[in-house]
């Protein structure tokens, strides 16, 4: 047990070392940087596609997909954002701060401004990996059910911010909202939650709170 502990604990702190450098990197370049994880199917891709044409013209967006196979969300994505990187972890089940390294080597950085990391669809292992961001957002859909925060606690309490997605659907689904929300609030009293419909392109929460970050980092990197 004692030596499970100590690899666990060296793994992570190998991690935290690249994730520091990661940081620094894109701070000196200027770059605000999003961990976005989120479940199989709660519409992540939909929400960085979309992201990509309402910040079109303002806003220069890069973006890294994890995601165990395909090259699908990559080219997905690649309609709307001229850089993306597509990441296979095989049967990894999360993006270390490592894979983020390999993919800036592949990527432009002059004149972007906002980084988007898709983590792999995962609500566990992604939580506890310092990928070198500068927030974590944490994405359920009212399609999985009310119950998701209280299930997956850590993925409440890492957050930066909560994106709750498909509220299109709510008069078809049976999803408690007053419940989502306790259980979010019981976590996390002061965490902002985004209501969003990613498919149909109705983000402007997400929008707007992602466009108020985003000054800050520049600040910071001058």
């Amino acid at each position: 047990m004692t030596t499970h502990v100590h690899v666990i604990e060296n793994v992570l702190k190998a991690n935290d070392e690249v994730a520091q450098m990661n940081r620094a990197d894109l701070r000196a370049a200027g770059v605000f940087s999003v961990d976005l994880l989120g479940g199989p199917g709660c519409g992540k891709t939909s929400l960085v596609e979309a992201t990509c044409a309402a910040l079109s013209g303002r806003v220069n967006v890069a973006v890294i997909v994890g995601d165990l196979a395909t090259q699908r969300d990559a080219d997905r994505i690649a309609r709307m954002c001229p850089q993306v990187i597509q990441v296979n972890t095989g049967k990894g089940c999360h993006l270390e701060a490592h894979h983020v390294r390999q993919a800036l080597t592949r990527l432009d950085l002059r004149g972007v401004n906002l980084l988007i990391i898709e983590n792999v669809g995962n609500l566990v292992c992604p939580v506890g990996f310092d990928l070198g961001q500068d927030v974590k957002v944490s994405m359920f859909c009212t399609t999985e059910g009310a119950d998701k925060p209280a299930k997956y606690p850590y993925a409440v309490l890492a957050a930066d911010a909560i994106v709750l997605n498909k509220v299109d659907l709510l008069a078809h689904v049976p999803f408690d909202r007053e419940q989502f929300y306790s259980d979010v609030r019981h976590l996390h009293a002061n965490v902002p939650v985004l209501e969003c419909a990613a498919f149909q392109r109705q983000i402007d929460p997400w929008v707007e709170w992602l466009s108020s970050r985003l000054p800050r980092a520049n600040k910071d990197a001058r």
